[in-house]
Parts: structure tokens; C-alpha cells; sequence
């Protein structure tokens, strides 16, 4: 996590959080944004005094899902010319296309997987709702997902805080990247067996 990360997390409080997390899962512009480190930042600094564990979790957990849900809107109503469109600023067809492959082959649980990615947690509400997911399925994923991603990185930050030393909290997001990965690969497994 650097350094000159915290600083700014203190600086931009609650509101700069939450709009933080709402702009990278609902708007185009937040592929650029770090978000797993900034939730796993604000739970270090949850256990340091800076903010309260409850509240900002609340409040990443509403900004997140409501983040979702605008991004499934854009694209379900605007459609793949838009995302097209606005990609070359903000993404290239090559992101668009491996989100869209992950989506496809993913279906439902792309929704939770896709929190874990960065360029997928932005870009998978948009290809959600150009392909018409069930709304009301979209919906209970991305609270699902929400729940693991923008709750559990702060309360996994919060607990792990008072264990590690500073220099490690750098090297955190390495494991959670690990677990990711092995759960999409045993994913994987599992739906070609089933299929």
C-alpha cells in the first residue's frame, strides 16, 4: 500500500471513499481507480482510528451495489455503441473483449468474480446490462459480490492490521489475488463437469 495512499484516504474521508468505490464499478472513468487497495487501506486505517469499521463498510457496501446497478443501467439502455464508443478514452477493445469473454463464460458468478479484477470490476455492470441479465438475478449477485468485496478487503484490512508490521501491509493484496485466481480456476473445473 504506499505511502502516499494513506494521506489522501485521510484527507478524502467517508464521501471521498464511498464516491471513490461507487465511480470504479459504475462509471467509465473508474478503471483507472485502485480499489482493492483503497478498501483494504481504509480497514488498516479502521483499526488505526481514522474511521469506523461500521461505517465505512456500510457505506463502500451501498456505494459498490449502487455503482453496479448504474453501470447495468448505462449499458442496458445506451448498449455496446457507447461502450465502444467511450472505450478509446477509457478502455480498449482489447479489455472490453476479455471482460466480455469473462462474462460469457462466467455468466451469473462473473458478477461476484468480476469485483476481484481490476478493468472487470468497471467494465462487467456495462456488458451485464447490453446482454439483459435477469435485473433481478444482477441484482442479488452484485449484493453478493458486494458483500465479499466492498465489506469483506476493509474488515479483512481491520483484522490483519494489529498482525502485521507496516512493511507488510504492502504485500497483503498478493494472497486475496491468489485465492481469487484459484477459485476461478476451480470454477472452471467445476462448470465444465457440469456442462
Amino acid at each position: 500500500m504506499s505511502l502516499s495512499l494513506i494521506p489522501l484516504i485521510k484527507s478524502a474521508g467517508y464521501i471521498g471513499v464511498w464516491g471513490t468505490i461507487f465511480a470504479e464499478t459504475g462509471l467509465l472513468f473508474g478503471i483507472f481507480l485502485p480499489g482493492d487497495m483503497l478498501l483494504f487501506a481504509v480497514g488498516v486505517l479502521a483499526a488505526q482510528g481514522y474511521f469506523d469499521l461500521t461505517t465505512v463498510v456500510s457505506g463502500c457496501f451501498i456505494a459498490a451495489v449502487a455503482g453496479n446497478i448504474l453501470g447495468y443501467e448505462i449499458g442496458s439502455r445506451l448498449g455496446l455503441p457507447f461502450l465502444q464508443k467511450y472505450s478509446k478514452r477509457y478502455a480498449t477493445p482489447e479489455h472490453i473483449e476479455k471482460t466480455q469473454a469473462f462474462f460469457n463464460r462466467y455468466g451469473r458468478s462473473s458478477v461476484i468474480l468480476a469485483r476481484f479484477i481490476p478493468v472487470a470490476r468497471t467494465l462487467a455492470p456495462f456488458l451485464a446490462g447490453i446482454a439483459r441479465m435477469d435485473y433481478q438475478v444482477y441484482v442479488a449477485y452484485s449484493f453478493i459480490g458486494g458483500a465479499l468485496w466492498a465489506a469483506g478487503l476493509p474488515i479483512a484490512g481491520y483484522y490483519l492490521a494489529g498482525h502485521l508490521s507496516p512493511a507488510l501491509v504492502d504485500y497483503i493484496l498478493l494472497p486475496i489475488v491468489f485465492i481469487v485466481i484459484l477459485f476461478i480456476v476451480l470454477m472452471g473445473k467445476y462448470r465444465r463437469k457440469d456442462g
